[in-house]
């Protein structure tokens, strides 16, 4: 059947110029050499004709069929809702994998463990997420009886996982991400617990340590916890739960990680308990799903329900219904049209049918309406919003079951039992990670509060444009305060605390994540979970300053509102974490700790390699001992001055770096990003965006193999700390449990 035509051009589509960027990027179809063959208002025709197609296994005509590929059009292309990216990526392709995320189970054995490597592999190639519990494994040095040898862990199997990972690149258009978990009293969650506290270790991961509420109540108590060894059911050492939860924390403080989940709550909503446990969640930790369970995202973008003056409008309740309705029958049909990877994924989805509806752009509805994210009144709207959407889904689900049949678990459902509401769709309600789809929408993060008020954006050309928040800048511009050098004021400052010329109510308002305590971040991830099937990817981002008594109060705090997980971040802690010297020697920057640098041998072996940078070509020479890398040289051509002085300066500082046995990984990781305003573009089309992103490709060809270089991805290499965007060399900000770029519109998650 072909495409409906006069659909396109009816719809005039409202793109922010970073949301085509975006869309150009990582969604349009493209031909062999990479360049865009597709227009937006093309890509979501698209995806409208091949997910209305569904409504013909339901008896649907083709006036019927074109009636829903017309509205579903219309709600993307108006931008009042999107689909996850494989969604958008893949439907109406040859691919035409459109889920998002996936749980894989992985049993005590090594044929399991590589049949899951196996699996990551071709959901990672179709452009999906995993998520896998490591706590069937049995701990390190633990009896093989097979063959009478010891086992090396679940942390040393999770690092073969992520060695496959970074080996593939998701269908040309996203990187693998995964979410480990390990139960709280597994034997070896003291190495799970600090493993990323070297983030050069497990970088495509997300770890969580899963307990529960009776852990929970130990810490609180004061008492001791069993470690189990899950393969005998072996009590194997008893440990205070309080310094198992300190362990926790002090991580999580130093580098982000472990985040928790709590699987007692989250099996408490489990659908479907007659088919198992939920073990795991997916990677940003909010749809916990059952062995090979699958689920499909999409998000509603609040702001574009409301009606009214900025600062005085109201909810558009019908328009929300309306929309409601028209995302379920949406995602209950992307079931259908989906070529799922494994045809055990297939068989559980389509018996579930769970579906994750959820949100995007609450801040900016907040600011439309008035109200302070910080506030009890942005609680209350939260569970009014949430509650109205899990009604409308759930008389959605309903309609279509009447239509269509329950799904095909219902008996074995929660549902069943009382005379329970019969439902197409075993969940319906998440709260994902919208970091692609809310560029493109023009919308704020999921449920976050503002990243910043105004910002600085480079271009590929050397000029830095300012921009502001089109919300703050209307406002404004309508009271009669704006002026040229407040625009570059608030972009300096990225907030509105220190600008007494914004009026009061008007700063309050626009307030950003870091003037917002974690209690509040809490408490409204908390309203959120009250109405959401599944549960809640939310950030909690602290200040650097912020202690570890601030983390332990924002973990207890999240388990006493009934939250299902919590993910913490303290700003700029990755930069600032523990040095590895060797693979078992850790030390931490210490004031007054000196490392004296291991003197220079007669003779060295190197290499000089050519770099093509904005300044000219430079030459970069690394020379390496018994250890490995040893010192670095540079040289800019014929440049004298502040060249020359600041390509000798930054040569030396690498070079003492690794003679001090700072690992070559490191360094590149801190180089690697880095821009100016004059990028160069290599002759194999990679670009090198700064003399210190020279260096520190330089010395990543040297330390890995040829045969491994063409794998590498930029993004990657970046993806594990909070610094700069692997694209522009902009700040990366940690939103939803996933890192995003306001400035160019990267992101690792959708």
């Amino acid at each position: 059947m072909g495409v409906t035509q006069p659909v396109i051009g009816e719809e005039e589509i409202e793109l922010a110029a970073n949301a085509r960027t975006v869309l150009e990027r990582r969604y349009l179809k493209r031909d062999e050499e990479g360049n865009p063959v597709e227009q937006p208002a093309e890509m979501f025709q698209r995806v409208a004709h091949n997910i209305a197609s569904a409504e013909r296994n339901y008896g649907a005509g083709d006036e019927e069929v074109a009636q829903w590929e017309r509205r579903f059009y219309q709600v993307m292309t108006r931008l009042e809702f999107l689909p996850n990216s494989p969604t958008l990526m893949n439907a109406g392709r040859r691919l035409q994998q459109l889920s998002a995320c996936f749980v894989l189970p992985i049993e005590d054995s090594m044929e399991s463990i590589f049949e899951a490597v196996k699996n990551t592999a071709l959901i990672h190639k179709s452009g999906g997420g995993t998520g896998f519990s490591f706590s069937r494994l049995r701990p390190k040095d633990d009896i093989v009886s097979s063959t009478k040898g010891i086992s090396s862990g679940p942390v040393s199997f999770m690092c073969v996982f992520d060695a496959a990972t970074d080996a593939i690149k998701q269908g040309g258009t996203r990187r693998g991400a995964n979410m480990a978990v390990l139960r709280v009293d597994h034997p070896d969650i003291r190495e799970f617990i600090d493993v990323k506290r070297n983030q050069s270790e497990l970088t495509n991961f997300n770890i969580s340590v899963a307990a529960n509420s009776e852990f929970i109540e130990a810490v609180k108590n004061d008492e001791s916890h069993d470690l189990v060894n899950p393969r005998s059911g072996e009590v194997t050492d008893t440990l205070p739960a309080r310094a198992v939860f300190e362990s926790i924390v002090q991580s999580a403080w130093e580098c982000g990680d472990p985040g928790l989940v709590l699987l007692d709550r989250i099996n408490a909503d489990n659908p479907t308990p007659e088919l198992g446990e939920i073990e795991s969640t997916n990677p940003c930790g909010e749809q916990p799903l059952l062995p090979y369970e699958s689920c499909n995202l999409g998000s509603i973008s609040l702001a574009k329900m409301v009606v009214g003056e900025i600062g005085s409008g109201q909810i558009d309740w019908d328009k929300m219904g309306d929309t409601v309705h028209v995302a379920v029958r949406f995602l209950d049909n992307v079931i259908d049209m989906n070529e799922f990877p494994l045809p055990e994924i297939a068989e559980i989805t389509r018996d579930n049918r769970k579906i994750g509806l959820g949100v995007m752009g609450f801040a900016d509805t907040l600011i439309h309406l008035g109200i302070r994210y910080d506030s009890q009144e942005a609680i209350d709207l939260a569970e009014k919003l949430m509650g109205f959407i899990l009604e409308q889904a759930r008389e959605a689900s309903a309609k279509l079951a009447q239509q269509r049949g329950i799904f095909p678990n219902w008996e074995k459902s929660i549902y069943s039992s009382n005379g329970g509401m019969k439902l197409r769709n075993a969940t319906l309600t998440t709260i994902a990670p919208t970091g692609s789809i809310s560029i493109i929408a023009g919308a704020s993060s999921g449920i976050e509060p503002l990243f910043a008020v105004g910002f600085t954006r480079r271009v590929l050309d050397g000029t830095e444009l300012v921009e502001m928040n089109p919300l703050f800048e209307q406002i404004a511009q309508e009271r009669g305060f704006f002026s040229p050098e407040l625009k570059k004021a608030v972009a300096a400052h990225g907030n509105l605390e220190e600008l007494d010329e914004v009026p009061a109510e008007v700063r309050e308002l626009f307030r950003t994540a870091h003037q917002i305590s974690p209690e509040w971040h809490i408490r409204l991830q908390a309203a959120f979970q009250r109405f959401t099937d599944n549960a809640v990817s939310k950030t909690i981002n602290l200040p650097n300053e912020a202690t570890q008594e601030d983390v332990r109060d924002a973990y207890l705090q999240a388990y006493e509102l009934g939250c299902k997980g919590v993910t913490i971040y303290r700003d700029g802690c990755r930069d600032s974490q523990v040095l590895t010297t060797g693979k078992t020697e850790e030390a931490k920057r210490l004031p007054g700790v000196s490392v004296e640098p291991r003197p220079r041998p007669e003779a060295v072996t190197g290499v000089t390699r050519t770099m093509v940078t904005g300044c000219g070509k430079l030459y970069v020479t690394i020379n390496s001992d018994d250890r490995g890398p040893f010192e670095v040289f540079g040289n800019m051509g014929k440049a004298g001055g502040c060249v020359a002085s600041q390509t000798e300066a930054l040569a030396r500082l690498i070079s003492q770096a690794l003679r001090s046995g700072i690992g070559a990984q490191h360094i590149i990781k801190q180089l690697k990003g880095i821009s100016c305003h004059m990028p160069a573009w290599e002759s194999g089309g990679g670009k090198i965006l700064s003399c210190a992103d020279a260096f520190g490709r330089a010395l990543e060809r040297t330390v890995v193999p040829e045969d491994e270089q063409l794998q590498i991805d930029f993004e990657r290499q970046r993806n594990g700390q909070a610094g700069a965007c692997p694209e522009c060399g902009g700040v990366l900000y940690h939103e939803e449990g996933c890192r995003k770029c306001h400035e160019c519109g990267y992101s690792n998650c959708d």
